[in-house]
């Protein structure tokens, strides 16, 4: 048994993450931003933690996460707003990876996506500019850390069920995954050594998750 942090935890790879690492026998905690959104998790079994990472110091950071093997980062802005896609997907993950070395959790997952780089060739007059801007600062300082990270690159996000196949990709190589496939992904990220300081850029596909994330 693990106890998994998963930061973000009423997004919509979260709650399908957390029944998944429940289901296995890891101990669950999902850390949500408002009281509103606890039943949600807990009907997942994960344990609701309220918690605002957006204005949360490193030191409350650290207080949440102590306890735990892992971090799971399924947090975002969800867009439209610059400043705030910046507080949230660049500065408070940031402050979350620094908080988990505090708190000393070796393993941190980041939900990325299949583009996410420095040179991700947005242009700024797209209004993905600032999500893009923000994921490539936010993973270029965990790829730094010390932690053991690895760092998901889903492509196109679908509501579609799971397969539990997906196939391997680059940017060049960008299709669609399901979320629930996400979510299968980082299940099977948590328990695959072969993923650690990884970028696990992926589609929908043909392999069964194991056997792809096994083949890294």
């Amino acid at each position: 048994m693990s106890r998994i942090a998963i930061i973000g935890g009423h997004g919509k790879v979260a709650l399908l993450l957390a029944p998944l690492l429940v289901a296995r026998g890891d101990e669950v905690t999902s850390i949500v931003r408002s009281a509103e959104q606890v039943g949600d998790v807990e009907a997942t079994g994960a344990t609701a933690v309220v918690a605002d990472i957006e204005n949360l110091d490193g030191a409350g950071l650290a207080e949440v996460l102590a306890g735990h093997d892992a971090v799971v980062w399924s947090a975002g802005a969800g867009g439209g707003n610059a400043a705030r896609t910046y507080a949230v997907d660049r500065d408070a993950a940031i402050r979350s990876m620094k908080a988990a070395a505090t708190a000393g959790v070796p393993r941190y997952v980041m939900v990325s996506y299949l583009g996410a780089r420095p040179d991700h060739g947005v242009p700024e007059s797209n209004p993905f500019f600032h999500y893009a801007e923000a994921k490539a600062a936010a993973d270029e300082h965990l790829r730094g850390t010390s932690l053991d990270w690895t760092i998901l690159g889903p492509s196109s996000l679908t509501l579609e069920p799971g397969t539990g196949k997906i196939d391997l990709a680059d940017s060049a190589d960008s299709r669609s995954v399901s979320r629930a496939d996400v979510a299968a992904v980082a299940a099977a990220t948590l328990r695959e050594p072969r993923t650690v300081r990884l970028f696990v850029g992926f589609n929908s596909g043909q392999t069964p998750i194991e056997e792809a994330l096994g083949s890294l």
